[in-house]
């Protein structure tokens, strides 16, 4: 990062919000990558000039995956005078963010949940960063369907979110004469499961309950030996599912959105993400890097005002740690969407401690 003149501490900073799960029962660990690849990204804006001479400050609130918690939230940061809200990982907690920052008129730019409708109809106050659910999840179905599975378990819970899932991959397998076979993932019947003739169970389901206990049983049922667990959710991305699971988490297939090779400006910033978060940094504390590069770049070409950052999206072009970012119309998708970021399909790596293999890119 090359040193300039810092922003002008005598200006009001622009406020900006930030929306992450930072307790349960939301996904804290994916919380705090987020919130901590945004906060660097605050940092760097301010150590080079900020925004127009003045500062970024980022005010956190933790939704905990609650979506009246996230609605709560849009409402009180739109109150303190944010320009704009930044974050969220889970689809259900975002979805409600989404409606209130519309209601309210307060740009919203979601960087990591990927339910298709994010809101109920077309909007200009909302834009998104990780890619659709249809489009990330018919690279995985790909990927599966091109390893001779025809025949999918889905270990579900009740959500929007994992209907949603289930509805994608049911249509790309029968489409393909394939099957999906749905079970309860807190009641399942690992001997129903085995009649099933399946050949891959796909965890549709929250993390660490019941998923890791999923996965225990399934590895230890020798009518399952040879069964694939999935996760397109990304749950195998985390330090926590390898501290939970060990050798039993390896090769279970999983989206992650990151470039298949890092470019310098990914590699610096992982640089840094990793120190500070002592381990190394998921895709998420990446999308939370290029949501505050991002509306930084929306703020310096149309100013601070919630109405113009909002109308400007169509008109960004925002060099982040994953690629360009460009936003447009998306059929399907009521939001502006960066169409797309790079997809993985990936697995941890039996053979490198804390390593991955990529075995798709889309």
């Amino acid at each position: 990062m090359n040193a300039t003149t810092a922003a002008d501490p005598t200006e009001p900073p622009i406020r900006i919000g930030a929306l992450a799960p930072l307790s349960r029962p939301g996904w804290v660990e994916a919380g705090r990558h987020l919130i901590a690849g945004a906060e660097l990204a605050v940092e760097e804006v301010n150590a080079t000039g900020g925004v127009r001479g003045r500062r970024l400050e980022l005010t956190v609130r933790d939704t905990a995956a609650d979506p009246q918690r996230a609605e709560a939230a849009v409402t009180e940061l739109a109150g303190l005078g944010v320009t704009a809200i930044v974050g969220e990982y889970h689809s259900v907690a975002a979805r409600a963010a989404a409606a209130r920052a519309d209601r309210l008129g307060v740009p919203f730019l979601c960087s990591s949940a990927v339910l298709d409708a994010l809101t109920d109809g077309p909007t200009d106050w909302v834009a998104r960063l990780a890619p659709a659910q249809s489009h990330a999840w018919r690279v995985y179905g790909d990927h599966l369907l091109a390893a001779g599975h025809r025949h999918l378990a889905v270990a579900v819970e009740p959500s929007v979110y994992w209907a949603a899932g289930t509805a994608l991959l049911r249509t790309a397998f029968e489409q393909r004469d394939g099957v999906v076979s749905e079970f309860d993932a807190r009641a399942l019947d690992l001997t129903a499961v085995a009649r099933s003739g399946a050949t891959a169970l796909l965890l549709l389901c929250g993390f660490p309950d019941p998923a890791v206990p999923v996965v225990r049983a399934v590895r230890r049922d020798p009518r399952l030996a040879g069964l694939l667990i999935g996760a397109p959710a990304g749950q195998p991305e985390f330090a926590e599912w390898a501290g939970l699971l060990g050798a039993d988490g390896d090769s279970v297939p999983f989206l992650r959105y990151l470039p298949e090779r890092p470019g310098p400006r990914q590699a610096r910033v992982e640089s840094t993400l990793r120190q500070r978060l002592a381990a190394a940094p998921s895709f998420v504390a990446f999308e939370g890097h290029d949501a505050v590069t991002v509306l930084a770049g929306a703020l310096r070409g149309h100013g601070a005002d919630r109405a113009t950052v909002a109308a400007g999206w169509s008109g960004l072009a925002v060099d982040g740690t994953r690629g360009t970012v460009r936003f447009s119309r998306v059929p399907g998708v009521g939001v502006r969407q960066w169409a797309w970021p790079p997809v993985q399909v990936a697995e941890r790596d039996p053979a490198l401690p804390d390593g991955f293999r990529v075995l798709r890119t889309g």
